[in-house]
């Protein structure tokens, strides 16, 4: 695969990853909707991830992913690994959030895309033979891109906030 197509088939599976757990909330409602953390608490006394961080949304991003991946040309064990990631980066965004204080879905620009765009990316870097300028080349334009599709998916009503 050439170095851009490459890129726009990772940038379309983080999309995948991204959806999943969106898709699944809207077809599942509230069954299998057990938190990620538990409802555990961390020393702060704040959640650890917060009650829109869902075991199903994992599960649906690793499955979606995988399931996507060789309609685009990528092995399916590497789609789930880039599911599994994304949605690790998406938790450890969530962890930084409780930890200054914003509300679980809240807002927080950068830290809401990068670790769920650059994890997925470096844990398939070797595997894919990805350049360092691929990584931040896609990591880049999924930043830049979230925003804008997320505005779009809600007002098309697919996603509750416009963020």
């Amino acid at each position: 695969m050439d170095a851009i197509g490459t890129g726009f088939r990772l940038l379309l599976l983080l999309a995948v990853a991204n959806a999943a757990p969106i898709v699944a909330a809207r077809l599942l409602g509230a069954r299998w909707r057990a938190p990620l953390d538990g409802g555990l608490r961390f020393v702060d006394g704040r959640p650890l991830f917060g009650r829109s961080k869902t075991v199903r949304g994992v599960i649906a991003a690793i499955v979606a992913t995988a399931l996507a991946a060789p309609a685009l040309g990528i092995a399916p064990q590497i789609g789930a690994i880039l599911g599994a990631t994304a949605m690790a980066g998406d938790a450890l965004s969530s962890f930084v959030k409780r930890r200054l204080g914003i509300p679980s879905s809240g807002r927080a620009t950068g830290i809401d895309q990068v670790p769920e765009s650059l994890l997925p990316l470096l844990a398939v870097r070797a595997p894919l033979e990805l350049s360092w300028l691929q990584v931040a080349a896609v990591t880049t334009l999924f930043v830049a891109l979230e925003i804008p599709v997320a505005r779009l998916l809600h007002r098309f009503g697919l996603r509750d906030r416009p963020y």
